[in-house]
């Protein structure tokens, strides 16, 4: 695979050809040669009929059967292993185009897109078989040229008139079926859009199912996901109305055309200028290039559709990070950094300064919950504040190498997603921990809890998006897979929002024991975890109002407001 991935549809396009040749060379001369046996089957069969059966020779007979015999088999044989060359190309290189969009989703520094989890399914399903055909297509498309030339070359030496019919009438009727492709080919580029989007919109609906419900709003998402599939059914009918009348087309051009040829060459055998066997012949091939012509005239409209999915596919490789790249490192003996956030000014944050030790735990009230969104996509490293630095240790955040910055930081989203797997490949997908600290990990998180609710403990099955689980268990599930990386340096955003008052108590001392000698910070307003805070920060309008224990900061009445209500 290239390092540089293509970024618009002719290049993919191109690369899906020449990084399969090793395969599709022997591919498309195997089914050439499929092609001119096909073709010369006629002229076969007219020559049996010539030299075998008029003749009344018993050895020509048997000899130009033998010789039919010859060219079916290999025929067979060609098309056969010429179509294991190029439909392997073809799965091939929908492989590596799937494993492409799957690389750039999952790519350590992101990507930034808008499509939904479902319209990048239907890019990486779809599209990409769509441009993988491109390989099969071509391959019928030389195959296609090729018997057209042959006949053409064939009859020209039985009869002039005939076989420059041929050359005139072929490219005339392929051109006048050119005026229907180009509809065909812009109808079914709307069609997978419009598809893509009804895939995303029902792949996004049915994980935010369970909210829906709760907010009774059933109706006015169905109304939603109504009106995109209405519209991906009426692209889908009008692609099919389009192919009906480019089918039409072709079969009526190309009907009148072998007619032509089948009345000429009729005439041709009755005044004598023609034998029994070339007239067999000629009306074979007239019949043959039905199928050639079809596929020449075709050939605009798959490539159209191929297309549009190659576009799609390029301009989501071609979108941007999340994160910049970066390539410094900390000190090595940087073992502890200090988070720190120094005269921040982002959106809402307007000159926030914090700092958290390496061996705290510091607790963060905001008013605003933008303000929290803000924060999180900072210390994600997804942007750079507008003024001011977010730096671990020495160096700025956005600065600092993906892998180094993960090895330090940690920063767990407050809708940490539940994997599908098990619970223990949730908590320890590489199944490092030991028995000791994974059962440590668990009693922090009460997700022990979890564990022995289920026969299967460890090892119960968790359906995609943790939808088994109550939203309390996906959160013990999710802190305790943060909890369980160790590293120096942890940020969680309301890690216990649905989990009640009598289980958060156990988590924040928990937390407090497991995170003894480590920074950790907290964005939420859970009095049990600001008790186990070292220092509280109160931030509103952006900036730090308060600071201190939570006790001591319970003396003000807005702190007692924000906390306690």
């Amino acid at each position: 695979m290239q390092s540089t991935v293509p970024t618009s549809p002719w290049p993919l396009l191109r690369r899906s050809v020449r990084r399969h040749w090793r395969r599709l060379t022997p591919g498309y001369v195997l089914l050439a040669v499929w092609q001119l046996c096909e073709t010369l089957v006629p002229v076969a069969i007219g020559v049996v009929v010539d030299r075998g059966i008029e003749s009344e020779s018993t050895s020509r007979f048997v000899t130009s059967l033998l010789v039919l015999v010859a060219l079916m088999s290999t025929l067979a044989f060609s098309y056969r292993f010429g179509s294991r060359f190029i439909v392997r190309a073809l799965e091939e290189e929908s492989h590596l185009l799937r494993t492409e969009i799957a690389g750039h989703v999952l790519h350590p520094r992101g990507a930034r897109t808008d499509q939904l989890p479902g319209e990048v399914l239907s890019l990486a399903t779809g599209d990409a078989e769509r441009v993988g055909q491109v390989v099969y297509q071509l391959a019928y498309t030389i195959a296609a040229l090729l018997s057209v030339v042959i006949v053409a070359v064939y009859v020209l030496q039985v009869d002039l008139v005939i076989g420059l019919l041929i050359l005139v009438g072929v490219p005339a009727v392929t051109l006048v079926i050119q005026v229907v492709t180009p509809l065909v080919a812009r109808r079914s580029e709307r069609q997978q859009e419009s598809i893509a989007t009804a895939s995303g919109l029902a792949t996004d609906l049915l994980h935010g199912l369970r909210p829906l419900k709760g907010i009774g709003g059933e109706d006015v998402a169905f109304g939603r996901y109504r009106t995109v599939s209405r519209r991906a059914q009426h692209d889908t009918v009008s692609v099919a109305r389009s192919w009906g009348y480019l089918g039409g087309l072709t079969t009526l051009l190309s009907g009148l055309l072998l007619a032509a040829v089948a009345l000429v060459a009729g005439q041709g055998a009755l005044d004598g200028d023609l034998s029994l066997g070339e007239l067999i012949a000629l009306v074979g091939l007239t019949q043959f290039l039905a199928e050639p012509i079809a596929q020449l005239g075709e050939v605009s409209a798959q490539f159209g559709g191929a297309f549009g999915s190659a576009r799609r596919i390029s301009a989501f490789l071609a979108s941007p990070r999340l994160q910049p790249p970066a390539d410094t490192a900390l000190a090595v003996d940087s073992t502890a950094p200090r988070l720190t956030l120094e005269d921040v000014h982002s959106g809402p944050l307007a000159g926030l300064s914090v700092s958290v030790a390496p061996d705290e735990i510091l607790a963060l009230v905001v008013d605003d919950p933008a303000v929290a969104d803000t924060l999180m996509t900072l210390l994600h490293a997804e942007t750079s504040p507008e003024h001011g630095r977010v730096s671990l240790g020495d160096v700025a955040l956005v600065d600092l190498d993906v892998d180094d910055r993960r090895r330090h930081l940690v920063v767990s989203p407050h809708s940490a997603q539940v994997p599908a797997g098990t619970i223990g490949t949730t908590i320890d997908p590489g199944g490092s921990l030991g028995a000791d600290r994974l059962e440590r990990v668990l009693a922090a998180a009460a997700a022990d809890e979890v564990v022995a609710l289920h026969p299967e403990g460890l090892e119960r099955v968790v359906s995609e998006r943790g939808t088994s689980l109550s939203g309390g268990q996906r959160q013990r599930l999710a802190l305790a897979r943060a909890l369980a990386t160790d590293a120096p340096v942890l940020v969680l955003h309301d890690p216990t929002t649905a989990i009640d008052s009598v289980t958060e108590q156990g988590i924040a001392d928990g937390l407090r024991d497991l995170r003894n000698g480590r920074a950790t910070l907290v964005l939420t307003s859970s009095p049990a975890l600001l008790q186990a805070a070292d220092r509280v920060v109160v931030v509103h309008g952006g900036r730090v109002v308060l600071t201190g224990s939570h006790a001591q900061l319970l003396d003000d009445p807005g702190y007692r407001e924000d906390v306690l209500r």
